[in-house]
């Protein structure tokens, strides 16, 4: 363990580092504990005489406990050590002596104004892993490097920096609108993507988070495009590329009469540049890279993430047209087409191709399959071009040099008096819609490409976070069919009512200026943004929120999180632990043994109907992963990010089977991980505990979620 140190009572007793609640670290003194009890003895309505000795074994038992299950390198918290006190006095049926402790614990926490957790005043009321995060990436710095902003300043900040875009406006107000949205941040209601949080009212002030940027076949639209992704991963976005107009390798280079070195080794350029450009100097960046089932070079596409550290800053997805997947049925050829000559280089099997896309997916986790027909098919704006590619984790498809601002609803703050309100769901969605507007107005675009066709198309993608505990608050199992119905009737609501904002907007604002010529047009007669939901992965700002990633289920109940300084934490599903006392089945063991398992579904002493409820990543068939992503896509604009996850004991077949289903069930795109098929991974199953890493939010469990 830590240290021996000698007792007052002259007993050798073994000491754990504790966590204190300004996140600084403490020993462990049993003296403080037995005094602590004894205190509370004191002024209870017990018998002093008959309680009062009782203290010591309390204590030597309390002791006895976090040796047993806490180390010098999984710390338990102050909360942990008073969750072992409550729980070992309600064992000795201390009732009196119970409600005394809580009481002096309760005067202690009100003596306190406000938390500080890692140097930052929390003066919003978030959750530990919130205030890590937002200190590691959010709030801003000094150039020392000293935080100079709180929690509420930083969304003052936002608020302020996103109301301002009122003044080109006849009706706009933007006191009144700075208001609205502080509270609807404060609330932790909605919140917008990372560059919103971290760049607004600063110099940089760039605010979007998905890029997709053209790559033509020259050296000079590849490096003219090499820099602009330089730019936008320096300041928190991330890029999408889909490579194939590159010549395929050993094609002539006509101006030199050399031989082309093909699409993956420009790709490979692109991985470096990222490896050494931080986003914002506070993450890497996250790209997306495409290549057209009928590129000559998709075989080695294909394969390429299979060979150790190879474009580890990509996720890479396959192109998959109609004609593709139909003839992988048939199990007829295609032919590769070379983009250059436009001619053809040879047939190949489709099947073939399918399997070694499904193999190497199972093998790593890529490539992925975007259903790029399928996508065109919803393009709202086809006349000003064609969708090629979408940004890092597939949510959202966009035009060359398109860019879109993303955010998304905490569902758990949906709900009033324990039901789930649709009214309030309705008001955050109408503010959340204006919100996201202003910041296309607002925000400092990297290049005037960019800026050009953003705000001739006035993109934004609102989504949701919590989505795993709206159910479990709603006692309906994810692998369920009412769950599968409650999706779909969610998000029909969610993009109704985003639409008739967006046409209000228009109408107070004037139409995106692309508007005339989309297919918006035949239906209404305004509309401010051509799109208007996308389900992102929501990555670190639903550690923000406190609530699940996306549209995930539970990655676990109970897990071991990896904090700063190379220690962990056991980290509990608050709604499952309130649950969990309100049955009368919690206790700090119990905690501790679905923190080695991560699920609770052989966990005994769990009733059946909570097992079912708290069904977690792992527990889930695919097949329910991908019917729930197709439910939302049903009433999505743009895509929806959903990682189907699998077994490290999952085959070959089972990725086929998902794949084909997602096309069958017209996803837009479809991306798996195995557990244990990424050498680098944010969550792990060991043999003593179920890991994850310090910004883990419970979805993207491979390439780092950027939004």
């Amino acid at each position: 363990m830590c240290l021996l140190k000698e007792a007052s009572n002259n007993t050798m007793v073994k000491l754990v580092k504790i966590r204190k609640r300004d996140g600084t670290y403490a020993f462990f003194n049993a003296d403080k504990i037995k005094s602590g009890i004894e205190k509370a003895i004191k002024e209870s309505k017990a018998n002093i005489k008959k309680t009062l000795p009782k203290s010591k074994k309390i204590t030597q038992e309390i002791t006895k406990f976090l040796e047993k299950n806490f180390s010098d390198v999984i710390i338990p918290t102050s909360q942990d050590i008073e969750d072992i006190v409550l729980e070992t006095l309600k064992k000795y049926k201390l009732q009196d002596v119970i409600e005394s402790f809580l009481a002096y614990k309760k005067k202690q926490l009100e003596a306190i104004p406000f938390k500080t957790v890692r140097s930052v005043r929390d003066d919003v009321g978030l959750s530990e892993n919130s205030l890590q995060v937002l200190a590691k990436r959010y709030l801003l710095k000094n150039e020392s490097g000293t935080i100079v902003e709180t929690p509420r300043r930083l969304f003052e900040r936002v608020a302020r920096a996103i109301a301002e875009p009122e003044r080109l406006y006849s009706k706009g107000n933007v006191k009144k609108t700075y208001e609205l949205f502080l509270e609807l941040l404060l609330n932790l209601e909605f919140l917008p993507n990372t560059p919103t949080l971290m760049n607004a009212e600063t110099k940089l002030s760039q605010l979007s988070a998905c890029f997709v940027l053209p790559v033509e076949d020259s050296l000079k639209s590849i490096f003219k495009t090499l820099e602009n992704t330089a730019l936008i991963h320096q300041s928190g976005g991330g890029t999408g590329f889909n490579f194939s107009k590159i010549r395929p390798k050993g094609d002539i280079v006509m101006s030199t009469k050399g031989v082309a070195s093909g699409p993956i080794s420009f790709m490979k350029i692109y991985n470096l540049t990222t490896d050494i450009i931080k986003q914002g100097g506070k993450r890497r960046g996250a790209n997306m890279g495409m290549l057209e089932i009928t590129h000559p070079d998709i075989e080695e596409f294909i394969t390429v993430k299979s060979k150790n550290n190879q474009l580890n800053n990509f996720n890479i997805s396959v192109l998959a047209t109609e004609a593709f997947m139909e003839s992988v049925e048939k199990n007829e050829k295609i032919a590769l087409i070379n983009p250059r000559t436009k001619k053809k280089v040879k047939e190949v099997s489709a099947k073939q191709l399918f399997d070694l896309i499904t193999e190497n997916a199972w093998k790593t986790g890529d490539p992925g399959l975007v259903f790029i027909d399928e996508i065109n098919r919803h393009n709202p704006t086809p006349k000003v071009g064609k969708i090629e590619c979408t940004n890092p984790c597939g949510e959202q498809p966009l035009l060359p040099y398109e860019s879109c601002n993303l955010g998304s609803i905490n569902l758990i703050k949906m709900f009033v008096k324990n039901k789930f309100s649709w009214e309030k769901l309705r008001k955050t969605i109408r503010l959340a819609v204006h919100f996201l507007d202003n910041v296309i107005d607002a925000n400092k675009y990297p290049s005037p490409e960019i800026e050009a066709i953003t705000k001739a198309n006035r993109k934004i993608g609102l989504g949701v976070m919590g989505f795993a505990e709206t159910l479990a608050r709603l006692e309906i199992p994810y692998n369920n069919n009412k769950a599968i119905e409650f999706a779909e009737k969610l998000m029909k609501f969610i993009q109704s009512e985003a639409r008739k904002r967006s046409e209000e907007l228009g109408i107070e604002r004037g139409s995106f200026p692309n508007f005339p010529e989309s297919t918006l047009a035949k239906n209404y007669n305004t509309m401010r943004n051509s799109t208007v939901t996308t389900i992102a992965p929501t990555g670190t700002i639903s550690i923000i929120a406190n609530a699940t990633s996306g549209i995930e289920p539970f990655f676990a109940i109970s897990f071991v999180r990896e904090v700063m300084e190379g220690t962990q934490l056991v980290e509990t599903n608050e709604y499952f632990e309130q649950i969990a006392k309100e049955k009368e089945f919690y206790s700090k063991k119990l905690m501790l043994e679905i923190s080695r398992q991560g699920s609770i579904q052989k966990i005994k002493g769990v009733p059946k109907s909570v097992k079912d409820i708290f069904v977690t990543a792992f527990d889930i068939n695919p097949e329910w992963h991908v019917r729930m992503q197709a439910a939302f896509q049903k009433y999505t604009d743009n895509a929806v990010s959903k990682t189907i996850n699998l077994s490290q004991n999952a085959t070959v077949e089972d990725v086929k089977k998902a794949y084909t289903l997602a096309h069958k069930l017209k996803c837009k795109g479809i991306t798996v991980f195995r557990y244990g098929s990424k050498e680098q991974q944010v969550l792990y199953f060991a043999k003593d505990k179920v890991e994850v890493k310090t910004e883990f939010a419970g979805g993207c469990p491979g390439l780092e979620c950027v939004v």
